[in-house]
């Protein structure tokens, strides 16, 4: 469950007489068994594959940080790459901000869907649109100075197709503290006042970010289900 694998195909992998699992597999196994960098690429080199890539880019996630979220199941909570592309949600997190797995490609990041899906900004009040819009062009660009593959091919595309992100870029906002008080509409149990909390991994530019407050609203949240439309956020 914890790799999104069916039981029979992972019975199979053990015995062993199952297919080759590709390297998509091999990760979820490393994320499913909660190992640390140096173990997951001791597993792939045993599957016959080349380890991958550490970079920024990177999405696997620290295995103390996926203890951590663990334990979070009954809170609003998500790990989210430095280019807003969340990792793991849990279910009141979901419930909250949207499913994040269905977007793909460069829409899987948050700060891309901000200025090309007008949907995803329902989530912040009108009044604080243009600080969000700040903020996550500074997030960017500081992905974008760490030679980030990924925020490379987000910020070319977003400089040829919103006005906005190419106005603000051009300004070179700086990074500031996403954490704090934050207010956020949802559109079944209206304006919620909540703090945000994070839990920083520098070495694979990931975080684990964690909502509180209104807690009735989000007790109510936890029985209604899934936000709609999609809105997550690394904020």
């Amino acid at each position: 469950m914890l790799s999104d694998m069916s039981i029979d195909y992972y019975t199979r992998l053990e015995q062993p007489r199952g297919p080759q699992p590709s390297a998509q597999m091999l990760g979820a196994l490393a994320r499913g068994l909660r190992l640390s960098l140096e173990e997951r690429d001791h597993l792939f080199r045993l599957a016959g594959y080349a380890t991958p890539q550490r970079s920024a880019d990177g999405e696997h996630v620290n295995p103390g940080m996926l203890r951590i979220f663990d334990g979070l199941h009954d809170a609003a909570a998500q790990v989210v790459t430095h280019l807003g592309e969340t990792l793991l949600q849990t279910p009141l997190h979901v419930a909250l901000m949207g499913d994040a797995r269905l977007h793909t490609g460069l829409a899987r990041s948050f700060h891309y869907r901000w200025f090309t899906d007008p949907s995803s900004r329902l989530v912040y009040p009108a009044s604080e649109r243009a600080e969000q819009s700040r903020l996550i062009v500074a997030d960017l660009l500081t992905a974008y100075t760490r030679k980030s593959a990924k925020a490379q091919a987000i910020v070319a595309d977003l400089l040829a197709g919103s006005p906005e992100f190419a106005a603000l870029w051009r300004q070179h906002p700086v990074a500031g503290t996403y954490c704090g008080p934050v207010r956020l509409e949802h559109p079944e149990v209206g304006v919620l006042e909540l703090h945000c909390q994070r839990l920083i991994d520098p070495d694979q530019s990931q975080q684990l970010v964690v909502y509180t407050g209104a807690s009735e609203k989000l007790r109510l949240l936890s029985v209604i289900g899934p936000a709609t439309p999609d809105t997550t956020s690394s904020r």
